[in-house]
């Protein structure tokens, strides 16, 4: 779901109990400026959500290595 930063500070509680349920994005001036989000979402979400992400002829050291690189 994608709101307006006026309309976040207008019903904060409401968007509050949704982010439990669902990612919010909240934009400013027509740019995403936040997101929010449950900090409870499993590691098995996040897993998928990666899923695809990399070639199928990487390995997971190279990722890794990768991933390293990028800090």
């Amino acid at each position: 779901m994608s709101i307006t930063a006026t309309e976040f500070k207008t019903n904060l509680g409401k968007y509050l109990a949704l982010a439990a349920t669902e990612e919010i994005f909240i934009t400013q001036y027509g740019k995403v400026v936040a997101k929010l989000s449950s900090p409870f979402q499993s590691r098995v979400e996040i897993a998928e959500s990666l899923f695809g992400a990399l070639p199928q002829t990487t390995t997971w050291e190279e990722a890794k290595e990768a991933r390293l690189e990028t800090l």
